[in-house]
């Protein structure tokens, strides 16, 4: 090897380990691009006879999602993305959707099929720019609806598409005029001081009436919610005034609540029993009640904003025991956080968290607690109870709980 061979060798020698470096880089960038433009996670909310599908990835993509028949699915195709196979365990048992699966098409196209478990049909499908935490994110809302309807939108013809106007979309999914469209931003509570008027309910240990309490505390926390900007607070009775129980139930639907909680105050022979409790509506006594409601000739308005007369009797029924479900599930959220608040507060009984059949529970569309405050019955609970200052202590913990379920529900409506 000459001169020049042994000069070419040593700069190489030289230049090997940017060489190994470039190598390195080059090959991460290809590696990078490989895992790009990836679907990679999928998240199902369920409502009041729908359900939401979100698709969160690397970038916004192309899409077409529409209804197949025999058997019932919707199809959602995508273009120019990967789908991670990890989606497909995601796909969770519904009310809607019984299973899925993820599959490919042309060249460039992932197709993910998910089972329906009964008819319904894409309201809306839509495309979301990055915010907060997430990234890309693919919408797709379905909603509950007879076999005809669903039949009657099968087919790509009735697809939605990332091609969509505006316009096109608009002119889908004319909606109807809603009633129950809330003029304010703020959440809507009812506050329900029990008995009132000729019922004094449980009479105490020095002989005050129950009504008086649950009256008095009733205003101091309606008073406390107010003062935090967030709610607007009705009261099913702002006086020593009689209201049969079904009429409080009727108070809270004519509002359109998001919260409906009953105040009362035990009381029983055992006068050394002593502790406050949070009822929920039982599992038993809402079946009752769906089937009741289920039975009515005019279903009109049952559930908040649905007109029951539009559909057939076997989606009224399904929709009112979902209302129901739904309805359970959050009553039981804010009873945990009522509970959790209260422990620096009161004291509470064994199993504070309780279930029972109320009637002023079961409104099918209201989240609705009954709040025992503690026992009348009980010498130092009264006089507690007597008290502005630990009326103003129970109304700041539920106050605080108030503001948690909120959060936590503001929380999971993001997407």
């Amino acid at each position: 090897m000459g001169k020049l061979g042994h000069q070419i060798t040593k700069l190489l020698q030289k230049a090997r380990p940017f060489v190994s470096v470039l190598i390195f880089a080059f090959v991460l960038l290809m590696s990078n691009l490989a895992t790009a433009n990836e679907i990679s996670s999928l998240r199902i909310g369920q409502g009041v006879g729908n359900v939401r599908i979100v698709l969160e990835g690397d970038a916004k993509f192309e899409y077409k999602a529409f209804l197949l028949s025999s058997p019932s699915r919707l199809v959602i195709d995508t273009y120019g993305m990967d789908v991670n196979p990890q989606i497909e365990k995601q796909i969770t048992k519904n009310n809607l959707i019984s299973s899925g699966r993820i599959g490919t098409i042309e060249s460039n196209g992932r197709r993910i099929v998910f089972d329906l478990a009964k008819p319904a049909v894409i309201k809306k499908a839509f495309m979301l720019s990055p915010q907060s935490n997430f990234g890309w994110r693919f919408v797709v809302d379905i909603t509950l609806v007879s076999p005809r309807e669903f039949n009657s939108k099968v087919g790509t013809s009735y697809a939605f598409t990332s091609s969509d106007s505006p316009s096109s979309y608009a002119k889908r999914n004319t909606p109807k005029p809603s009633t129950s469209k809330k003029s304010s931003s703020k959440k809507i509570i009812v506050l329900d001081p029990g008995h009132g008027g000729k019922d004094p309910g449980a009479i105490g240990y020095s002989g005050m009436y129950e009504k008086n309490i649950t009256l008095a505390m009733g205003k101091e926390l309606k008073k406390m919610l107010e003062d935090t900007g967030k709610y607007k607070v009705y009261m099913t009775r702002s006086t020593d005034i009689f209201i049969p129980l079904r009429e409080r139930v009727r108070i809270s639907r004519k509002h359109k609540a998001d919260l409906f909680i009953s105040l009362h105050a035990d009381s029983t022979k055992n006068r050394s029993a002593k502790g406050l409790s949070v009822y929920t509506l039982s599992e038993t006594a809402s079946d009752k009640e769906a089937e009741a409601l289920a039975e009515r000739e005019n279903k009109a308005d049952v559930i908040d904003g649905l007109n029951l007369v539009e559909h057939s009797k076997e989606v009224s029924d399904i929709l009112i025991n979902l209302a129901q479900r739904e309805t359970m599930n959050r009553s039981s959220e804010f009873a945990t956080f009522m509970v959790q608040e209260m422990r620096s507060a009161a004291k509470l009984v064994a199993d504070t968290h309780r279930f029972a059949g109320f009637a002023v529970l079961k409104a099918p569309d209201v989240p609705s607690v009954l709040l025992e405050m503690g026992y009348l019955s009980n010498r130092t609970e009264e006089r507690l109870l007597k008290q502005q200052s630990y009326r103003r202590k129970l109304a700041q913990a539920t106050t605080r709980a108030v503001n948690r379920y909120f959060e936590n529900m503001k929380q999971a409506s993001l997407f």
